[in-house]
């Protein structure tokens, strides 16, 4: 079974300024810890023993906080953009990455049991699975329907859709960085296009319990609420 891991911490948390204009969004408090130490402490806990976290923009204070990760009995290390490769170019920048191994955004908080998740995927022999949850997204306004001749024909008071969306947790097998072009920037997005246009299998694992994604203002302010509840024990137990 692997035990290594890969955050995704170089972003610039745009959608949660000014707050990251000083604080690296994986640094953003959840009541006493910044969300990057629940992560570990909960990937420590599912047995993971080694994380590389891709770091860029302020990456200097994420190493200054977590060090060499003995802290938390793990090692950790660090890999650096030079420019911002996105979501997937970072991992072309790793050279050490086993045959198996989690990918997942250091603004996450989930109870999913990464260490099953991988394992199901190794087990499967799969080249990419992505953790999803379902979302309900509410049109905040009354959506008119109407015909060509500009009558009404219908009318919806804030309707919502249900999609599944993508947690931001991966887990990866070396096939599918293949498909990783080396120091261009790469995103997820596109990975999923080019992995889909060469018929190459892609496994959605949905997760029905809790997941919160930081990088989104309404979901921080949902989710420092949450952590003063039952939730904490949770992720932390």
């Amino acid at each position: 079974m692997s035990d290594r891991a890969v955050i995704l911490a170089g972003g610039q948390g745009a959608r949660l300024r000014p707050y990251t204009v000083v604080l690296p969004k994986p640094l953003m408090p959840v009541c006493e810890y910044p969300v990057l130490e629940v992560v570990v402490r909960q990937l420590v806990r599912h047995g993971f023993r080694r994380i590389t976290l891709a770091v860029n923009h302020q990456a200097e204070l994420i190493r200054a906080f977590f060090g060499e990760g003995s802290r938390w009995g793990v090692q950790i290390d660090y890999s650096l953009e030079d420019r911002p490769l996105s979501t997937m170019g970072p991992l072309r920048l790793i050279p050490d990455l086993p045959e198996h191994f989690l990918v997942m955004n250091g603004d996450v908080l989930t109870d999913l049991d990464f260490r099953a998740f991988l394992g199901e995927h190794i087990l499967a022999r799969r080249s990419f699975t992505i953790a999803a949850s379902r979302r309900v997204h509410v049109i905040d306004y009354g959506v008119l329907e109407a015909d060509s001749a500009g009558r009404l024909t219908g009318f919806h008071e804030k309707p919502s859709s249900t999609y599944l969306v993508s947690m931001g947790v991966y887990a990866v097998s070396r096939r599918a960085l293949e498909f990783i072009p080396a120091n261009t920037s790469y995103g997820f997005d596109h990975l999923m296009r080019d992995m889909l246009a060469a018929g190459e299998p892609v496994h959605v694992h949905e997760h029905p319990g809790y997941w919160r994604d930081i990088g989104r203002p309404d979901d921080y302010v949902q989710a420092v609420e949450e952590f003063e509840g039952p939730i904490k024990q949770v992720l932390l137990p």
